[in-house]
């Protein structure tokens, strides 16, 4: 079987643009920022089904779209390539859904939010960073790796998946 990656660039496309316009509606208040549940689903949905590389090319993307359009946060990029990455890299090794969940948690919850830590410091003062950044940050996450469980164990369990990814089907060998 041949991988198409015409497809799953559209894929990748199209998960970053339905990411873009919704998390810039759908938002916890965290008192100095917007912490986006949405970010952490596209994630774990672009880790399984697509793998690494374009897990953080889409979450590049969004970040740049949501930075530039003036919705996004400095500390989106960081936390979410790192989450992006761990889930990916956790999928691909054990086939798991739960271990890619857990690697968006881990990956941008703890080491995303810790990482950023700092920063959030110098720009928001100790307080708010320690007790609205940190806990944001890591209830978003959580929130987002549910959904995405959810949303996938339904797009997977049904197919509506298959044949994406593969050029080779019936009706592709008669043209």
């Amino acid at each position: 079987m041949r991988r198409n990656p015409i497809k799953k660039l559209t894929l990748t496309a199209m998960i970053t643009a339905l990411t873009t316009l919704t998390s810039s509606f759908i938002f916890i208040p965290a008192g100095f920022a917007k912490i986006f549940p949405i970010q952490h689903l596209a994630n774990v949905l672009t880790a399984v089904l697509l793998g690494p590389a374009y897990a953080v090319t889409q979450a590049f993307l969004v970040s740049i779209i949501r930075n530039m359009s003036g919705t996004g946060s400095i500390f989106a990029f960081p936390g979410s390539m790192i989450g992006a990455l761990l889930a990916a890299s956790l999928y691909r090794k054990t086939q798991s859904l739960k271990f890619a969940c857990l690697g968006e948690v881990i990956g941008t919850g703890i080491l995303g939010s810790l990482a950023c830590y700092p920063l959030a410091t110098l720009l928001l003062g100790e307080k708010a960073a320690l007790f609205g950044f940190l806990p944001a940050f890591m209830f978003s996450s959580f929130a987002g790796a549910i959904l995405a469980f959810i949303l996938l164990k339904i797009l997977l369990k049904n197919n509506y998946m298959k044949g994406f990814f593969y050029e080779n089907s019936i009706n592709d060998r008669r043209l």
